[in-house]
């Protein structure tokens, strides 16, 4: 039996939230909107919790833009979950943002549904007729397959230089980071960055960690990954980035997520499935 697709709109402007709702029920009668979330963490839990088949996700959002809820999405989602309605083991993404068409390149590059505010009915409809198009897709393709297929086109949007909202895509690039300064009370540590064996996202801190000790700095990962070589700096989690030479062994399980050993550490760390394709014997 068929069942309707769903949508998840997240928009933390109402009255914009509101006119592609109706929009969107004016152009496909059957999609039902599940719910609408003002903000980035929001619309990751409603995304968990309903599962649907699309999202609508605004790139300026309070608390997690477009693009982080996204990646978290991404890494959260369980492996093991029933296909939403239409056969979609992962929700098709919609981006809605501001921003003008350079910006926009990266998701031209990848692909990527996008609208740009204010929404244009036109644009809408054609938008549309591309996600019916490949939920039809979906439905014939193997689910490893299409579900790998999104991750790549998240993973090249994340890392687009000019993808608007993507975490650590600077205006400019910043000059490269030699050397950690962490103050503890009057103490400041001076970290060389090339004794870091992993740095993981803590709150409004991030942890420095190396074979020794650790550190806590109020730098967020968004301002440090520009500043990292990202040869010898491997991202493997939205809040965890590590040294990749620091790496001894990477055990992947059923699901897809992959756990890593260090040097000097007695810790596990986990890779995402979002990240899994760093990790294959050659």
């Amino acid at each position: 039996m068929s069942h309707a697709p769903t949508a998840l709109i997240a928009e933390d402007e109402p009255l914009l939230a509101q006119a592609l709702e109706a929009e969107l029920a004016r152009l496909w009668p059957e999609l039902q909107v599940a719910a609408r979330a003002g903000d980035g963490h929001a619309a990751l839990e409603q995304a968990l919790a309903l599962k649907p088949t699309l999202c609508f996700f605004d790139i300026r959002m309070p608390g997690l833009s477009g693009l982080e809820v996204a990646q978290a999405l991404a890494e959260e989602w369980p492996a093991d979950a029933p296909a939403a309605p239409v056969h979609a083991p992962f929700p098709l993404l919609v981006f809605v943002t501001a921003y003008d068409q350079y910006a926009l390149q990266a998701f031209d590059a990848q692909a990527v549904d996008y609208l740009v505010k204010p929404v244009e009915p036109v644009r809408l409809a054609a938008c549309v007729q591309r996600l019916k198009k490949r939920l039809a897709e979906a439905a014939a393709a193997a689910a490893p397959e299409r579900l790998e297929h999104t991750f790549a086109q998240l993973r090249a949007l994340l890392g687009a230089p000019n993808a608007p909202g993507a975490p650590g895509s600077p205006a400019g690039a910043p000059p490269r980071l030699h050397v950690i300064q962490a103050g503890a009370g009057s103490l400041v540590h001076m970290v060389p960055v090339d004794q870091v064996l992993y740095f993981e996202a803590a709150d409004k801190y991030l942890r420095v960690v190396t074979a020794e000790r650790e550190h806590l700095v109020r730098l967020s990962l968004r301002e440090l990954l520009p500043q990292l070589d990202a040869q010898a700096f491997w991202q493997v989690h939205r809040g965890l980035v590590v040294r990749a030479a620091a790496i001894t062994t990477a055990q992947r399980d059923e699901s897809g997520k992959v756990f890593l050993t260090l040097h000097g550490r007695p810790e596990r760390l986990t890779a995402s499935r979002l990240y899994a394709h760093l990790f294959k014997g050659m």
